[in-house]
């Protein structure tokens, strides 16, 4: 963190433990670049708070890399006692020392993966990755034929749906900060840059790191739901909106004989966006009927003025003569009708456009475009179909005579247009079934609404102001959180009937049922047979062709029956509602919601694309993406790009009849083991978190209300005012917490008693190579169980009094870790995965560090003899170490 020698010392520390990767593991240019940073860290710490303050970061990092690489505990004993000889003051700027850390390490290896990435395209003898669009229409080609192949790339739909559940816990001038770091650092791969251009680039840099040590890391306010929509704008404008034509492009020239030829393009716009944010008022009274209509309002104005910008663009570069490219009767008629529109313009843009037809034309199809955005009822487009239409007529005429332009930019816009429509994600709101029925209950009984029944009258209402306004795409998924019953689905309808009054104000709605814990997972197909014989159910299934959306739930199942139960009560459900809708000739997408942590469904999507029951994909796949998962996504263009390649390859690819019949075949084969493993895993889980007084043991021995703290999203951490019952405890806190203590506790627990309960290592090792589903959970359990500490979780475990419920949690830590290990066959963990076993050593000795001065604050807070000066520092440095550790661990909750 300080001089070159010492970034090398880290990696040789950890290098030399039986924990540790080699240093020869780590790529020449990453090393370098971590070197680069962690050297002008180094020079900033010292120019901000002495030698002194170098000094003590770099004697804690060398007691917490000794500690981690050294069998016995006299480093970390000495690294303990040395986090708590320390002042506050100094406690809090080696908090924010190491977050800055691992932030310039975070950006070092994502700009190192887009360069692998990069450099993979540059190659001139590419081989296409299985896990690549290539790769994959090669082998449906291969399984499937040309035809079949392209019916089913016709049909893809890959639907990520935005959520701002709380679990970025970064500011947005810190994300700033980090993004203007890693333009420079990729700016000193350029080998056109001179020595001075690089000397230049070395002061910008140190700069910008001096700039991230000065910004607090912590937001004073927690942000309000229009902020969390304005946040993920930023992701939209600055790489989804023009990777997504990209990435089409590339599946187009998979499926053309020859991509250099210029032809009609046949692959589909397989994305649409949705979105929770501004929408999803389940436990979050902050969202509102107003909150909603704005948020519609802002996805428009910020899509309408990228199709704006791009027409605009697209028109002033078509700069072609009449002569040599004739216009279409059709483009001449297009012509004339704008000319009727608005004479006053058309004849402006005709002065500066002369014998250029179509110039003139698509200049005013982005005058249009304005008028759509700016609300002026006599030049806007009453719809994107609208718009759509004028774009081909261009495209139609210029591909008699000019095809390379036809099928070019415009193509890309038309894409564009079809993705985001003019809504640009459609907003999906979600509401309790509770809330329905008291409001419904209020109703009936004739006196007055309270205020929270007057919100949900007034939600329907604002759905029907943004189809209005944006059309019926914008807004018509309204998800019912704990659907246990179809009349949670027939309120919803009702409610609707009763907000609007007359029939053709209702909204056009498609309620979607939202099965969460483990009962109604189990009952999700009896809810739907039920739901069939909803006369409002009936007509939308006549009006879409039979399609429906049902929605599955990762993380209050897991928190009903443990990790291991849920993730097979899962593939149970899916494979049953997948049975159930082609028994009902239904069309279905399987909703799933993951989060970012293992313990609620995160984890690698395109593995847990192909691990998914036969019929449950059939070519569609929809997940929710949230807090730091959406930066971590598609936050760089590069990145974004693998991404949805990879998660479309795998959308496709688990159709195919290999990939189901391994499925249906695993599945049949182990089906003992996973009975097994349900019956012994829920057992073990039970035995914790229902033993009496576990909610008040759990909120002891975790940062459980501390976590609430963080000012890092507009929801709230609960749904009660305590944590007597953990039903009232929301997910992601439950999960973020447990990842605090270094316990992960969400993500493996139960696993361990469950291998142990089938008892047989060849079975499971014969599972695991021909599991898919066992497979990826033992993967992600790998994951999850190197991220733990045993020695952390300890210390974290001593603030409680429960001898018997700490013993029973690092039995089965233990217990777990011994079989994965043993199942996989390696020596260690991640042993098998060099590139993720990398990042999580590289940074385990630093998260130790933070965890230390974390559980410093902790008992100083938990003591509460601390005067009110006090009690403010210690709170600062609490989540300082909160914000530093989930940066270092980089899942949340």
């Amino acid at each position: 963190m300080s001089e070159a020698p010492s970034v090398d010392t880290a990696a040789h520390g950890i290098a030399t433990g039986s924990r540790a990767v080699a240093v020869s593991d780590m790529p020449d240019a990453l090393r370098q670049d971590v070197r680069l940073l962690g050297e002008l860290l180094g020079t900033v710490l010292v120019e901000s708070g002495g030698e002194d303050l170098l000094a003590d970061v770099e004697r804690l990092r060398e007691l917490t890399i000794r500690a981690y690489t050294e069998s016995g505990t006299e480093a970390f004993d000495e690294a303990v006692a040395f986090v708590d000889s320390l002042s506050l003051d100094r406690g809090e700027e080696l908090a924010r020392a190491f977050t800055c850390y691992f932030h310039l390490v975070n950006l070092a290896e994502e700009f190192h993966r887009i360069r692998v990435l990069r450099e993979r395209e540059d190659d001139p003898t590419p081989r296409a990755p299985e896990d690549s669009l290539a790769g994959t229409i090669a082998a449906l080609r291969e399984e499937l034929g040309e035809e079949e192949t392209r019916r089913r790339v016709a049909e893809l739909e890959f639907r990520p749906v935005l959520t701002a559940h709380p679990t970025e816990a970064r500011r947005r001038a810190v994300a700033a900060c980090i993004r203007r770091i890693s333009d420079l650092l990729a700016e000193r791969d350029d080998p056109r840059l001179t020595k001075r251009a690089l000397a230049e680039n070395r002061r910008q840099l140190i700069a910008e790191i001096d700039t991230l040590w000065r910004t607090s890391p912590l937001r004073l306010d927690k942000p309000s739901p229009l902020d969390e929509v304005r946040t993920a704008m930023g992701v939209f404008d600055e790489t989804l909106f023009t990777v997504l034509p990209k990435v089409y492009r590339a599946v187009d020239d998979l499926l053309a004989e020859d991509p250099d030829v210029p032809h009609r393009p046949v692959a589909p716009a397989f994305v649409r966006l949705g979105s929770w944010i501004g929408a999803d008022r389940d436990g979050n009274p902050n969202v509102t009927h107003t909150i909603t209509r704005a948020a519609a309002g802002i996805a428009a104005e910020h899509v309408l003025l990228g199709l704006e910008r791009v027409a605009t663009r697209i028109g002033r570069s078509l700069t072609l003569d009449a002569a040599t490219t004739p216009p279409s009767p059709e483009l001449d008629a297009l012509w004339n009708r704008q000319r009727r529109m608005a004479e006053e313009l058309t004849a402006d843009i005709a002065g500066r456009s002369p014998d250029e037809p179509y110039r003139r034309v698509m200049l005013t199809i982005a005058e249009r475009i304005a008028a759509t955005r700016k609300r002026d009822a006599d030049l806007a487009y009453g719809s994107p179909e609208e718009l759509l239409d004028d774009l081909r007529v261009v495209q139609d005429s210029l591909a008699a005579s000019d095809p390379r332009r036809a099928y070019g930019d415009l193509q890309s816009l038309i894409w564009q247009v079809e993705t985001y429509g003019f809504h640009l994600a459609e907003l999906e709101v979600r509401q309790h079934s509770a809330v329905h029925a008291k409001t419904l209950a209020e109703i009936d009984a004739g006196g007055p609404l309270s205020d929270m029944s007057e919100e949900v009258i007034e939600t329907f209402r604002a759905i029907a102001a943004v189809q209005r306004r944006h059309g019926v795409l914008a807004a018509r998924r309204y998800i019912v959180s704990f659907t246990q019953d179809a009349q949670d689905i027939a309120n919803v309808y009702r409610l609707a009937e009763i907000a609007l009054g007359t029939p053709e104000d209702v909204p056009v709605i498609d309620a979607i049922p939202l099965f969460e814990t483990f009962a109604d997972l189990q009952a999700s197909t009896d809810v739907l047979d039920q739901m069939l014989e909803l006369p409002q159910v009936q007509a939308r299934l006549a009006q879409t062709e039979r399609r429906m959306e049902v929605m599955l739930g990762y993380s209050d199942s897991s928190k009903d029956v443990g990790p291991v139960s849920a993730t097979l009560a899962l593939y149970d459900a899916q494979s049953r509602i997948a049975e159930w809708a082609r028994r009902n000739d239904i069309t279905l997408t399987l909703f799933h919601g993951r989060g970012g942590a293992l313990g609620r469904g995160g984890g690698p999507a395109n593995r847990a694309v192909l691990a998914q029951p036969p019929g449950s994909v059939d070519g569609r796949f929809k997940l929710t993406e949230q807090g730091e998962v959406i930066f971590a996504r598609y936050g760089d263009p590069v990145i974004a790009s693998r991404h949805i390649e990879q998660v479309a390859a795998a959308t496709l690819l688990q159709a195919t009849p290999s990939i189901e019949k391994r499925n249906s075949d695993a599945a049949r084969e182990f089906a003992d083991v996973a009975a097994r493993l349900d019956e012994a895993s829920r057992e073990r889980f039970y035995q914790l978190v229902r033993a009496e007084g576990f909610p008040q043991w759990f909120a002891t021995v975790t940062p459980q209300e501390e976590v609430g703290w963080l000012a890092i999203g507009s929801r709230p951490a609960r749904r009660g005012l305590s944590v007597e019952s953990l039903e009232d405890l929301r997910a992601i806190p439950w999960v973020f917490a447990w990842t605090q203590a270094r316990i992960n506790l969400t993500g493996w627990f139960g696993l361990g008693t469950a291998l142990a309960a089938v008892g047989d290592l060849e079975r499971l090792r014969e599972a695991y190579h021909r599991w898919p589903l066992f497979a990826t959970m033992i993967d992600n359990v790998e994951m999850s169980l190197a991220k733990t500490d045993t020695r952390i979780a300890k210390l974290y475990l001593a603030l409680g009094d429960r001898e018997d419920l700490s013993q029973l949690v690092l039995e089965e830590l233990e217990l777990t870790r011994e079989w994965i290990v043993r199942i996989t066959g390696q020596e260690r963990l991640l042993a098998g995965h060099r590139v993720l076993g990398r990042a999580v050593q590289l940074r385990s000795p630093y998260v130790d560090a933070l965890s230390l001065i974390q559980l410093r604050a902790l008992r100083a807070l938990r003591a509460g003899d601390a005067d009110d000066a006090t009690d403010a520092k210690l709170r600062r440095v609490m989540l300082l170490s909160v914000n530093g550790v989930a940066a270092g661990l980089q899942n949340t909750g």
